[in-house]
């Protein structure tokens, strides 16, 4: 991988990241485009780039974050009950993940991402849900638990589940985008982990990791606001329209290719 490359790809990771669009998923088309190998040097160049953007998004939200340790403490425990299906999850899916890394299966599964998000935005409920009940809380956990296989969106998952149970559309965001910072977190320890695990010497030279980082930072932290008063409009169906025509393309590339 050379710095261009690097640049390039950081540029998606920040672009797409706050999109329920599937960032993993755009990463690894445009590495198969570029010829990078998937390899785990791949894998801990993607780290580097999805730190970038967990960094943006934990300065985004730190006024939600401290309030939620200094206040609101109920909100603790439901994102908790939203993190527990992640946990058996990321073990039970290991396989299915494997097999749906094949590059001719990307494109199936961003077409997925864009019938959930076809449902969450036909199906909202008119009337806001109050009080949100516990079941929602884990359903969503779910739906985000699920989104650990390549292609589907996290965050579209997650949004677009929370808008069919009745949520509004901020609140639906909000808790999406606080959700995937301690699943973020969870899964980067998790990779870290493995990397060591498998390799104890990179290939890449360090100016690849930091321009991959500092692009997906500073383009990250220059989209994020734009993004979420977009998504907190309420209306899915851009990105249903923007998934299922890139996951048709990727679809016919990979069947050419």
């Amino acid at each position: 991988m050379h710095n261009l490359e690097a640049f390039l790809l950081g540029l998606v990771q920040g672009i797409t990241e706050f999109f329920p669009i599937s960032s993993s998923a755009h990463l690894k088309f445009v590495k198969m485009l570029l010829g990078l190998e998937a390899n785990s040097d791949s894998a801990s160049f993607d780290l580097a780039c999805h730190l970038g953007t967990l960094i943006t998004l934990i300065y985004f939200l730190r006024k939600d974050i401290m309030n939620l340790f200094a206040h609101d403490r109920k909100k603790m425990f439901t994102m908790f009950l939203s993190l527990t299906p992640l946990i058996p999850f990321y073990f039970l899916l290991k396989p299915l993940r494997d097999m749906a890394s094949a590059p001719s299966l990307l494109g199936i599964f961003l077409i997925v991402t864009a019938g959930i998000l076809f449902v969450g935005n036909k199906f909202q409920l008119k009337k806001i849900k109050e009080p949100i009940s516990k079941g929602d809380f884990f359903l969503i956990g779910t739906m985000q638990a699920i989104a650990l296989i390549p292609g589907i969106s996290r965050s579209g998952s997650t949004i677009a589940t929370a808008r069919a149970l009745g949520w509004s559309a901020r609140d639906a965001v909000r808790f999406s985008f606080l959700l995937s910072i301690p699943a973020i977190l969870g899964g980067t320890f998790l990779e870290i982990l493995k990397i060591f695990h498998t390799t104890t010497v990179t290939s890449l030279p360090a100016s690849v990791y930091i321009i991959g980082f500092t692009t997906s930072f500073v383009v990250s932290l220059s989209i994020v606001s734009f993004a979420m008063k977009l998504l907190e409009k309420g209306n899915l169906k851009p990105f249903f329209w923007y998934c299922l025509i890139v996951g048709i393309l990727i679809t016919l590339y990979t069947q050419i290719k």
